[in-house]
């Protein structure tokens, strides 16, 4: 049903782009070139604000003191704020683009809140009669006056079904669409005009970022694309206790109109909190790494807003994995098989210290151009995240990491392709929630055990692929120290009791028909040159007996019979 126009809306307002027919920037804009009123009130608030921030911007912006960057960066943040939701929505996007903003002024932008002031509760009322076919009385037997939350581009309602139970009510600003297509409009001009001058690192049209930002954006604020995404994220946690997703409930949603199963949970905040309603942040934590990871790896299909106003901590344990849920399915991406393939070789190869190999995997994913020389940045590479890895996976530090990095993108020729801005957005917000929580927390802690049992396990095509390029080399030789790091990662985590799971999918791997390729590699790597090798098989059979030996594998199913006893 559509709803009803705002009192504050001209009647050819629905020129503009809408939720349903998508972002139309050339639309938009001969809308707005007929309406010179709309342009130049609108345009003359913007430039004002944008005018005063450029002249700080050039008197002081080439400056090398720190505390003049941090100011320029809080500076930065309040424009954003004030010139309202489609600019907050830019910063956001901005604070995950360390190829186009400096970092000085990412430490500012990765600040920015989208908490406004709610929109009056009438306005509330009118869109849910308008895009529900009834007031809120009549569809809620307890709808309160004032919403829980506001945010930029909604406000959330907490109320009750005639049936019992408690929902969440998310209601759509009035004139959003309006509003965004306005602002999308000018910001892409003073783009288009202003490129050339702006002390940004492109590497590509800043337009065309803008479309894409566009895009995303009326994608978000579609709550009927919402629903579906929050259904398709149901489906793929079905079989993993430790993350629950709220249920739609479709009679009650439209596309101003959200209606979903309250979470009763704790948002993930602050430790003390989490602490006093006996629940454990570190298996909180590591639920939340884990299952971005498989969003990441294994799903392809992802949540790219997991701040902790969307994250809640709920009771209950299964092993070592506390419970958490989430909400807020508007802002969601895909990423590619390949993709998903190259991410994953780039973790083994970054714990490997491979670092050309890791070079030519942003080369695979787009953050280098194929013509590149390589030979420059692959030491660069060494020094910026080797020096970080140190000798310990656990002392990487994903946060430092992108700062350095952010400063390695003006001196080398990477960029962000689009497709990776959400994704970078998503790493950088979940380790920022883990670290808020528990400070010594590092992210590759989690990251690489789970890739290495992955691997290990050879349970797809893909990974078993990936796991022949990690242990054997151009010639064919057997890599014993490599499988020695899986296995010293899966066997040292401390988490949970692997090594059974483990030893059961390697015995599948390399006994069953998927494992043709693993023996006959073996085989290869056994007769070489026309000569019997062994001592690569008996260094194996070493390892193996170490890692697998009765004692530890007796411990091991011990931990599995007492699962609190193991976490403790």
């Amino acid at each position: 049903m559509t709803a009803a126009p705002s009192p504050a809306a001209t009647p050819a307002a629905p020129r503009l782009s809408s939720a349903a027919h998508g972002y139309q920037p050339g639309a938009d804009l001969r809308w707005l070139l007929l309406r010179p009123w709309l342009l130049i009130s609108r345009l003359t608030a913007v430039l004002w604000q944008l005018g005063t921030l450029a002249l700080v911007l050039v008197v002081q912006g080439s400056s090398s003191d720190a505390a003049v960057q941090k100011r320029i960066g809080q500076r930065i943040l309040r424009t954003l704020s004030q010139l309202g939701p489609c600019f907050i929505k830019v910063g956001q996007a901005l604070s995950t683009r360390p190829d186009l903003v400096r970092r000085d002024w990412l430490e500012q932008l990765t600040q920015l809140q989208d908490n406004l002031p709610p929109f009056p509760h009438a306005v509330a009322l009118a869109t849910i009669e308008a895009d529900l076919g009834a007031p809120a009385d009549q569809l809620f037997v307890d709808f309160p006056d004032y919403p829980v939350a506001a945010a930029s581009l909604g406000q959330v309602y907490k109320a009750r079904l005639q049936e019992g139970p408690w929902v969440a009510v998310k209601v759509q600003r009035p004139n959003l669409e309006r509003i965004l297509s306005r602002d999308l409009v000018l910001i892409r001009l003073l783009a288009r005009f202003t490129a050339p001058f702006l002390p940004l690192n492109l590497g590509f049209g800043l337009t065309e970022i803008i479309d894409e930002f566009g895009r995303s954006l009326f994608e978000e604020i579609d709550y009927r694309r919402e629903a579906d995404n929050a259904e398709r994220f149901a489906i793929l946690f079905a079989q993993h206790p430790e993350v629950s997703v709220p249920g739609v409930e479709r009679h009650l949603s439209g596309q101003r109109v959200l209606t979903t199963t309250w979470i009763h949970g704790i948002k993930l905040q602050e430790r003390q909190v989490l602490e006093a309603q006996q629940l454990d942040p570190a298996s909180l934590i590591r639920t939340c790494v884990v299952a971005g990871l498989r969003q990441l790896l294994e799903f392809g299909y992802f949540h790219a807003d997991p701040h902790p106003g969307n994250l809640f901590a709920l009771p209950g344990r299964t092993g070592a994995m506390g419970h958490i849920g989430y909400v807020d399915f508007g802002m969601m991406d895909s990423i590619s098989d390949a993709d998903r393939l190259t991410l994953t070789s780039a973790v083994v190869h970054l714990i490997n210290r491979d670092f050309r190999a890791l070079a030519a995997d942003f080369v695979q994913l787009g953050f280098l151009n194929p013509k590149t020389d390589l030979e420059p940045i692959i030491p660069a590479l060494d020094a910026v995240l080797g020096g970080a890895l140190g000798e310990n996976v656990g002392n990487f530090n994903f946060k430092a990491i992108t700062d350095r990095f952010s400063e390695l993108m003006f001196e080398y020729p990477f960029r962000v392709p689009a497709r990776f801005a959400l994704i970078i957005r998503a790493v950088v917000s979940q380790e920022g929630l883990a670290m808020r929580l528990d400070p010594s927390f590092r992210i590759l802690q989690v990251a690489y055990p789970y890739v290495a049992r992955r691997l290990l396990a050879g349970d797809t095509a893909e990974m078993r692929d990936k796991l022949l390029e990690v242990l054997f080399d151009s010639e064919g030789r057997l890599r014993i120290e490599r499988l020695e790091s899986l296995l010293a990662v899966v066997e040292s985590e401390g988490s949970s009791p692997d090594l059974l799971p483990v030893m059961g999918s390697g015995l599948k791997l390399l006994l069953g028909p998927q494992g043709s390729s693993l023996r006959q590699r073996l085989l290869l790597t056994l007769v070489q040159d026309d000569h019997l090798h062994t001592n690569d098989l008996r260094a194996l059979a070493g390892l193996l007996r170490r890692t697998f030996s009765p004692r530890k594998l007796a411990g091991d199913m011990l931990a599995r019979l007492n699962p609190l006893g193991a976490a403790a």
